[in-house]
């Protein structure tokens, strides 16, 4: 006995426009966006004071957590930034596959 199995061809076409309340969640995507990078710049200022303050009063541990600091929040500002761009690649790269 030989069975066949057809499977049907799937598709996907991203397209938030597509369903009810797409522009929204793309303003909301946008806010958040702009949210977390008004966060990573305060979170910078912070910790260039941080260090700053620890350099100048030989504080190695606040020294330290301020370069820190500048440097996580610096690395957000970065992937916050790159984020459209990286999820573009993958999802490219995953339509790429056979």
């Amino acid at each position: 006995m030989s069975w066949t199995i057809v499977l049907a061809a799937v598709t996907l076409n991203p397209d938030p426009g597509q369903l009810p309340g797409g522009g929204t969640l793309q303003q909301l995507a946008n806010g958040i966006g702009g949210w977390a990078l008004i966060l990573a710049l305060v979170g910078l200022v912070i910790g260039a004071a941080a260090w700053a303050l620890g350099a100048h009063s030989q504080n190695y541990h606040q020294s330290f957590a301020g370069r820190r600091a500048v440097l996580v929040a610096g690395l957000a500002a970065l992937l916050i930034g790159a984020a459209p761009t990286l999820i573009n690649f993958f999802f490219g790269a995953g339509t790429g596959l056979h």
